[in-house]
């Protein structure tokens, strides 16, 4: 993988439509970064799914009760949480945020990818950086058929979306 990035660290997630590449905004939400790297590190994120998908709006994964079937895909976590770190970064197409109950520092391991713009969310959830490679895999991720989630939301996907791994590589610079 070769682009003009002088030797940043992105996450490369693959999953079974495709690979997804995030450039990490270390700058803006550094424990969250540091959180992602070390989960991803671990194999925490591999062989889960995105177990919530919003047309038009966000796909949302990181669950580690996404592995397998169980019913309350959609509330678990890694055991801890991490304060929020709000920013000025806009969330829009493109844009992973961590997801989080009501409680701003209730972020632990679940993240979402937004599919278009969703200024709303701004400096109330933590952007922590942006895809830089495969908008086409989230557009098809984003266009998965959904029935009734948890509470009711067209959010389910109707085929499983999984997520192969998530790894942390180091991509290497075009210049000289």
């Amino acid at each position: 993988m070769r682009v003009d990035s002088n030797g940043k660290e992105v996450a490369e997630i693959k999953t079974t439509l495709g690979d997804l590449v995030i450039e990490f905004w270390d700058e803006v939400a550094p424990k969250t970064v540091e959180n992602f790297k070390k989960l991803s590190q671990k194999g925490f994120f591999d062989g889960t799914a995105f177990h919530r998908i919003v047309k038009g709006f966000m796909i949302q994964g990181g669950d580690p009760l996404s592995k397998g079937d169980d019913p309350m895909a959609g509330t678990g976590g890694p055991g801890y949480t991490i304060p929020a770190e709000f920013s000025d970064r806009a969330h829009v197409r493109g844009v992973i945020s961590m997801a989080r109950s009501e409680d701003p520092n209730s972020a632990g391991s679940q993240f979402f990818i937004c599919l278009a713009d969703a200024r709303f969310l701004d400096k109330k959830y933590t952007a922590f950086g942006q895809m830089i490679q495969g908008d086409e895999v989230l557009e098809n991720i984003g266009n998965t058929p959904t029935v009734g989630g948890l509470g009711g939301e067209k959010s389910k996907p109707t085929t499983r979306v999984g997520v192969e791994s998530v790894k942390i590589v180091t991509l290497e610079s075009d210049s000289p």
